[in-house]
């Protein structure tokens, strides 16, 4: 397909992973690890250096029109979440991370088997993948670490105020092994998954596309007003402060201690942005021109106290889980999947970030023998994540395909991408044959 493209052979390919994140869900932009694993599926980019300062994008699904553009004057369009876009963020993010300008162009075919939209971050993995071709079109080096931060940070050209998450472990992946994920300085930790159980991860066949949407980016602000509001209620710099991380680790107590303080800092019932004003002694303009971001200055309410709650509760699950793992107890499937169904009671309550079909569907693996199950990803549509004891594996995909995909009309084509038994796969790399 690439030579009736561009009439030539590819030089080199790169390929970059999805992936599932066991636990741990919108806490990365809070400053909090998070406990991701890759899956097997990824996408895959042929190149071919050309002399030219043209790049030319094509995809192999029909559905993905061609693009090119000049590689010196990359325009990102907030606006249209397109394929092509995420493409630029990896090259520009490259591009002015090494202050660049007059690049070589690129012929380059995108082929991906992650379902998109659907939470196991097929718009990151082809960012990181764009980052990675250029970086060897340019024959420049960066470690894995380098090259995670620099992908995080251009992402947000499309829009999407991510956390970091889904760029590190689509570089840092590792087969056979999670890994806890903790930022500033980012590092990834080996965290070994339990011999006995699977994880199994169910499409909702909801889509949900991040950059259009304004409910992820009304949640970080949630998340950096709730900040805000505990930092000035302890008397702390609340101006400097951006995330629910900071407040912890400035006070010096645990997330167990950080819960209780919530409880007498803030109410429950939501917040209005006078209110917000009024608790932090700004003006409404001050709130709108230097707090919320453009896309957020119409919210009517914040949810602060359920937001928080949230992300201090899954924070600590998070290194519940990973302790779990490590002490290996003999109920250690069934801890770790009371652990995934607390998470999915707090993304549906408290973050509201799930929606009828995820719940449905996680009703369902969990019927029929899942010990935990949980929406994964951003939410709001996408996929669900189970921890599956090996030995009913087989029964378990069949029920689970009866009750949610068949009776309902759901397409399951292409079946492997709607049901399927995952294991931690590795991460991003460059190879010279196909």
């Amino acid at each position: 397909m690439f030579h009736s493209k561009f009439g030539s052979i590819p030089k080199f390919y790169v390929r970059a992973p999805g992936r599932v994140n066991l636990i741990g869900e919108h806490i990365d932009y809070c400053g909090y690890s998070v406990l991701p694993m890759a899956v097997e599926q990824d996408m895959l980019i042929a190149v071919e250096p050309v002399k030219t300062h043209t790049l030319q994008l094509a995809n192999t699904n029909p559905l993905y029109p061609d693009f090119s553009t000049t590689a010196n004057d990359i325009q990102i369009d907030k606006t249209k979440p397109l394929w092509h876009n995420y493409f630029l963020c990896g090259f520009k993010g490259i591009q002015e991370h090494f202050g660049l300008s007059n690049l070589t162009g690129m012929n380059c075919l995108v082929d991906g088997n992650i379902p998109p939209s659907s939470g196991l971050s097929s718009s990151s993995a082809l960012v990181c993948c764009a980052g990675l071709v250029t970086l060897t079109v340019l024959g420049m080096s960066l470690s894995k670490v380098e090259l995670a931060e620099i992908c995080a940070k251009s992402e947000r050209y499309i829009g999407t105020e991510g956390g970091g998450m889904d760029q590190s472990i689509s570089f840092l992946a590792e087969e056979g092994t999670a890994k806890l994920i903790e930022f500033s300085p980012l590092r990834a930790t080996d965290v070994k998954l339990p011999s006995g159980a699977v994880f199994v991860i169910a499409n909702s066949c909801v889509e949900m596309n991040k950059a259009a949407t304004s409910h992820f980016n009304v949640r970080v602000m949630e998340c950096r007003l709730a900040a805000k509001l505990l930092a000035k209620y302890k008397e702390l710099q609340w101006d400097k402060v951006l995330r629910l991380e900071e407040v912890q680790t400035t006070l010096q107590v645990s997330l167990e201690e950080m819960l209780l303080i919530l409880e007498d800092a803030l109410h429950p019932e939501p917040y209005s942005p006078e209110e917000v004003c009024k608790c932090l002694g700004i003006s409404l303009q001050e709130l709108q021109t230097q707090i919320l971001s453009p896309n957020t200055q119409d919210v009517p309410i914040f949810k602060l106290y359920q937001r928080a709650k949230h992300v201090y509760s899954e924070a600590a699950r998070v290194l519940q889980f990973k302790k779990i793992c490590e002490e290996a107890p003999g109920n250690m499937v069934q801890l770790l999947g009371e652990l995934m169904n607390q998470s999915h009671v707090s993304c549906r309550d408290m973050y509201e970030c799930s929606c009828p079909e995820l719940d449905q569907l996680v009703d369902t693996c969990r019927m029929f023998g899942a010990e935990g199950s949980r929406l994964t990803g951003a939410g709001w549509g996408g996929c669900t994540v189970s921890i599956v004891p090996a030995d009913k594996l087989p029964s378990f995909l069949a029920s689970v395909r009866r009750a949610y995909y068949d009776r309902s009309g759901r397409s399951l084509a292409p079946e492997k991408q709607s049901l399927f038994a995952t294991k931690p796969g590795g991460g991003a790399l460059v190879f010279l044959e196909a």
